[in-house]
C-alpha cells in the first residue's frame, strides 16, 4: 500500500471552488474522464458535505498495469477535502490523499509507485480543470450581469419613452 498526499491553495473563495468541483467534468484537461456517477452524497451532522463518486475513464490505470492484466488487483481510494483558508477568506485549501493498493504480485511496490506518479500528474490536471471551470463560471456570471443590465436599460428607456 502506498499513500500519496498533496495540498494546494486556490485563490478563490470556498463557495466558488466547491461549486466548480461539482461541475468539474467534462473538461479539456481530463479528456479521459467520460463520466461521473454519484454513489452517495450527504451532509453529516457537523455540516460537512460527503460525496462518494466513481469516475468512468477510458484508461483507468497506467498502461503497464493493463498490459500485464493486473486490473483486478489494483485499487485506488482518493479523498479530496476543500476547506476555507483559515486566515484568508478569499482562498480555499484543497488536501488530496490517495491510498493505492496492488495485491498479489511481486512488483506491487513498483506498480504502486507508478500509480502514485500518475495520480500526481492527474491531480495537477485536475487543479487546472477547476481553474478552467471557475473561469467559465465567472464568464457566465459576467454575461448574465451584462444581459440583465441591458434588459434593465431597455425597460427604463421604454418607460421613459412612454412617459413623454
Amino acid at each position: 500500500m502506498k499513500i500519496w498526499t498533496s495540498e494546494h491553495v486556490f485563490d478563490h473563495p470556498w463557495e466558488t471552488v466547491t461549486t466548480a468541483a461539482m461541475q468539474k467534468y467534462p473538461n479539456p484537461m481530463n479528456p479521459s474522464v467520460v463520466g461521473v456517477d454519484v454513489l452517495d452524497r450527504h451532509v453529516d451532522p457537523s455540516g460537512k458535505l460527503h460525496s462518494h463518486r466513481l469516475l468512468s475513464t477510458e484508461w483507468g490505470i497506467p498502461s503497464i498495469v493493463k498490459s500485464i492484466s493486473f486490473t483486478n488487483l489494483v485499487s485506488v481510494d482518493e479523498r479530496l477535502v476543500y476547506k476555507p483558508h483559515p486566515h484568508e477568506p478569499d482562498k480555499t485549501i484543497l488536501t488530496q490523499e490517495a491510498i493505492i493498493s496492488v495485491k498479489g504480485v511481486s512488483l506491487s511496490s513498483y506498480l504502486e509507485g507508478l500509480m502514485a506518479n500518475t495520480i500526481s500528474s492527474n491531480a495537477n490536471k485536475g487543479r487546472e480543470a477547476l481553474e478552467w471551470v471557475i473561469n467559465r463560471l465567472n464568464a457566465e456570471i459576467e454575461e448574465f450581469t451584462a444581459s440583465a443590465r441591458g434588459t434593465m436599460r431597455n425597460s427604463m428607456a421604454a418607460a421613459a419613452f412612454v412617459e413623454k
